[in-house]
């Protein structure tokens, strides 16, 4: 189709590698609090300044250096607390230059929009896919203005990037400025203190292979009992020998408990965290633990079965149940969510809806879960969609990248494959070709519904619509079946036509009779082929015969 950009291939995505879980440290004493905050504050220190150190050195860093650090926080610690922070400022330089790359893309679009629209004529109309000229003279000046600043910044982002400068911020850019606005967050100035040194804190341990239960800093016991190797500068503060902590409360994990009592009672690596949430007021302990790679089935494999295709959209998913010929199977499904609100009420939303989607997904039997391989990063722009502040707002809200690395582990664990289809024109054709064949007094088919009817046929690799176009009518058997159509034998399948090679164009089919037989023609347009008019050899007056007269057939 011409004006359509290439569609990329249907493709399984990876099952989560690593696994997480947590509960939390009740009845906590004075005592263990003060120790926690102390160990917490001191590593988080040390944490702070390695990662100081480690984005001096930007692109000089090496494996002697990264030695020398770990040597000199080994010196004040020990070598397991100096190896989890030396590779924790490692993976946040990593992570600000992924961004700053990131930001700098950004940039180079924002530039390149602002420059076409600056050089068409104020007032120029836009067309579905360029925008126009801007509105008026002093919003084009506002622009020229906002393309200046642009350009000052991606100069100076660029210089950094190829000296290899970031800037990181422990504890978080945004509760740093939340700062100069504790009014707006709600917030007194020593309870954001207190959560400023919460976020700065380190009270983390990787997990040792080969160690008691399978680490040595931070060790839980089969009985949930806990305890903490402390540093050489807080050992005055243990309460048990080898220089431990065991604080008072025992822990159990009530999610994947009996796969981490496996783990740590053979001895297998589980790292731990310690945090405290300032906002209730409770610590937690998070165990985590990696899993072995698994191979992916195919997607030859995964679309053998029936899937669903599912819509993201602002406020809900829309899902529908497709056969694995692609015909829709059922009822529309919808699986409402609020994102409006904290991150952690945002997270839970998400959660709830797919435990609903996963829960009529495995009573329908399915085989696979289809889904728009979504990123919005070039819709969010205020250079492409600058006056329309709300659909900004709205694309931004989609939490695209948690919600696809929530509905991937939670498929795994109930053995469902997650196909990813590339999101081009799901919501537009499937309105066009599915909506309103679908629609009956008793069912209301939205925009979306059909959508995921859309990316339900592309997961299983059928087009969008159920039939191709026919052939030409140049061609021999001119208007006949269409290519691209269901098996014999499944539901809703639609009714064949007879074939148009059994009978003459506008005869009589083979499945029925003429009720009455043709009647002459009145007129000599419609006379058949086979009469021929002729006209008498003898000339006609006017008087002596009518006009209709002077032709006979013969």
């Amino acid at each position: 189709m011409v004006g359509v950009r290439a569609l990329a291939a249907p493709f399984v995505v990876s099952s989560p590698s690593g696994v997480a879980v947590r509960d939390r440290l009740k009845l906590l004493t004075a005592e263990d609090e003060r120790v926690l905050r102390a160990v917490g504050e001191h590593q988080g220190a040390l944490a702070s300044r390695d990662l100081k150190i480690r984005c001096a050195d930007g692109l000089e860093h090496g494996a002697g250096t990264w030695a020398s650090r770990k040597r000199e926080l080994t010196k004040v610690t020990s070598s397991r607390i100096a190896g989890v922070i030396t590779q924790t400022s490692n993976d946040q330089w990593a992570l600000a230059r992924r961004c700053q790359a990131a930001h700098i893309r950004s940039m180079e679009d924002g530039i390149r929009t602002l420059k076409y629209r600056l050089s068409l004529p104020i007032g120029a109309r836009g067309t579905k896919r360029a925008a126009g000229g801007y509105r008026s003279k002093g919003e084009w000046f506002r622009k020229s203005r906002r393309l200046a600043d642009l350009e000052t910044q991606h100069a100076a982002t660029v210089a950094d990037w190829r000296t290899g400068r970031v800037r990181v911020v422990r504890g978080g850019k945004r509760l740093l400025n939340t700062r100069h606005h504790l009014a707006d967050a709600g917030l007194t100035e020593e309870r954001w203190r207190e959560r400023w040194e919460a976020e700065r804190w380190s009270l983390t341990a990787n997990g040792e292979s080969g160690k008691r239960f399978g680490n040595e800093t931070i060790r839980v016991t089969p009985d949930g009992q806990v305890s903490i190797r402390l540093p050489a500068a807080l050992a005055h503060l243990a309460n048990t020998k080898h220089r431990r902590y065991t604080l008072a409360p025992t822990v159990a994990f009530a999610h994947r408990g009996v796969e981490w009592a496996d783990r740590i009672q053979a001895n297998r690596a589980v790292a731990y965290r310690i945090h405290l949430d300032t906002a209730r007021g409770r610590w937690y302990l998070t165990a985590s633990w990696q899993r072995p790679l698994v191979q992916n089935i195919p997607w030859e494999t995964a679309r053998a079965g029936s899937v669903i295709g599912v819509d993201t959209n602002a406020d809900h998913f829309a899902a529908y149940h497709l056969d694995q010929h692609g015909n829709p199977v059922g009822e529309p499904h919808h699986f409402a969510y609020d994102l409006s609100g904290t991150s952690h009420h945002r997270d839970a939303q998400i959660r709830h809806a797919l435990t609903r989607l996963l829960h009529w997904a495995k009573q329908t039997g399915v085989t696979g879960i289809g889904i728009e391989d979504l990123d919005f990063s070039a819709e969010k722009t205020r250079e492409k969609h600058g006056r329309r502040k709300r659909f900004r707002q709205l694309v931004s809200g989609i939490p695209t990248s948690r919600l696809k690395a929530r509905l991937v582990s939670m498929a795994a664990e109930q053995g469902m494959a997650i196909i990813a289809v590339d999101p081009a024109y799901t919501s537009k054709w499937g309105g066009q070709h599915w909506q309103k064949p679908l629609t009956t007094p008793r069912r209301k088919m939205s925009r979306h519904d059909a959508a995921g009817i859309a990316i339900g046929r592309r997961a299983l690799g059928h087009p969008i619509r159920r039939r191709t176009a026919p052939p030409p009518h140049d061609r021999s058997d001119h208007v006949g079946h269409r290519t691209a159509q269901a098996a014999p034998g499944a539901q809703e399948r639609e009714g064949t036509r007879p074939p148009a090679t059994d009978h003459a164009h506008r005869d009589v089919p083979p499945n029925g009779t003429r009720k009455r037989q043709p009647s002459a023609p009145k007129t000599v347009r419609d006379a058949p082929r086979a009469h021929q008019w002729t006209q008498d050899p003898l000339m006609c007056s006017g008087q002596e015969r009518s006009k209709d007269t002077c032709m006979s057939p013969t």
